[in-house]
């Protein structure tokens, strides 16, 4: 999960997601278990946290105890299917690697050396070449690089690579003798919002290729700030800043009106969030990922609904006249006259 990985300082950012480094997410992982162990005291209730949550674990523990059990543990805990057979697969797992033969099993042999390397990586560089230099298809490489997001490797932010114990010679010996450029792509920053076309304009590449390396949907603009991946211009010596490579960011927002917040009531008795977006004109699918519902739910009666409306700005003569003064009142006896 996006917040656990922060919490293990696993970087998550445009370039890579350290969540699916091999080394990284590993030692994270059990730094994690470790930490889980030392809540529960037990391996069980830890490898459940795991899966489920150590909140939740809590709080099936804490049912227990309500409940009257003298001493719950993982057997006691009502809990999901996936995480009731998630423990017992893991121990299965143990079972076998200890003891293959006894399951009729035969494990093919392991070489006395480690199966990949770390290669360090000192500039920027594109996957195919890594891939091409090391005699691998780009499919191998991702297979032990999978944090890699783009198909550019930023040396600032992966400082070293994975690869099969023999490529990864291969690979040093090949790019020492490599002429030409390693990167053909680079990282740009967008100095205003921009529409894409604009932005691919000023980065000097096709308005259909920055948003299909940049996965930029139709009907988004390109928020100022945001980063994004472009060709990296012929003659340019230097690589991606840390700063960039460590916190690059897309932020997108709508190509259309500014939309604000409105809070609309379901009706007394109740009715389907389909009708109340009908209601007030607006599309039942957007309602439903606005309020974290399925498009079909039942509301409860008078529920608040939240609707995501275009803003009106308010006209510049409202805003300069002044207000109109009050008129001034009639006598008496005119108004009594009059009637």
């Amino acid at each position: 999960m996006p917040a656990t990985g922060k919490d293990f300082d696993l970087t998550q950012n445009l370039f890579r997601d350290d969540r699916r480094h091999v080394l990284a997410s590993t030692d994270a992982a059990l730094n994690y278990l470790q930490m889980l162990h030392g809540m529960f005291g037990d391996w069980h209730l830890a490898l459940a946290a795991y899966n489920w949550g150590q909140g939740n674990v809590q709080r099936a523990l804490d049912r227990q105890v309500r409940a009257g059990t003298s001493r719950p543990g993982y057997e006691q805990l009502s809990m999901p299917a996936e995480t009731r057979n998630y423990v017992p697969k893991l121990q299965a797992v143990k079972n076998i690697l200890r003891d293959p033969a006894a399951f009729g099993l035969r494990l093919p042999p392991l070489e006395n050396h480690p199966y990949f390397a770390a290669v360090a990586i000192d500039r920027d560089i594109d996957v195919d070449l890594v891939a091409r230099l090391a005699g691998l298809s780009t499919e191998d490489f991702h297979a032990l690089n999978p944090q890699l997001n783009k198909p550019v490797i930023l040396a600032a932010g992966t400082p070293e690579i994975l690869l099969p114990y023999d490529n990864a010679r291969q690979f040093e010996a090949a790019l020492a003798a490599h002429p030409g450029p390693r990167a053909s792509w680079t990282a740009w920053i967008a100095p205003r919002t921009l529409h894409p076309r604009d932005a691919a304009k000023q980065a000097g590449v096709s308005e259909a290729r920055l948003r299909e390396i940049n996965r930029i949907p139709k009907g988004m603009l390109i928020r100022v700030g945001s980063t994004l991946l472009v060709p990296r211009p012929q003659g340019r010596l230097s690589d991606v800043s840390p700063v960039v490579a460590d916190t690059a960011r897309i932020s997108l927002a709508p190509d259309g009106p500014r939309l604000q917040r409105k809070v609309v009531r379901a009706k007394a008795q109740g009715e389907r969030l389909s009708a109340l977006a009908r209601r007030h004109g607006v599309s039942a699918r957007n309602v439903a990922a606005w309020n974290g519902l399925p498009p079909e739910a039942m509301l409860r009666p008078r529920q608040a609904v939240v609707l995501m409306v275009p803003s009106r700005p308010a006209s510049k003569t409202s805003k300069q006249a002044p207000a109109p003064a009050p008129a001034a009142k009639k006598p008496a006896a005119t108004a009594v006259a009059k009637r």
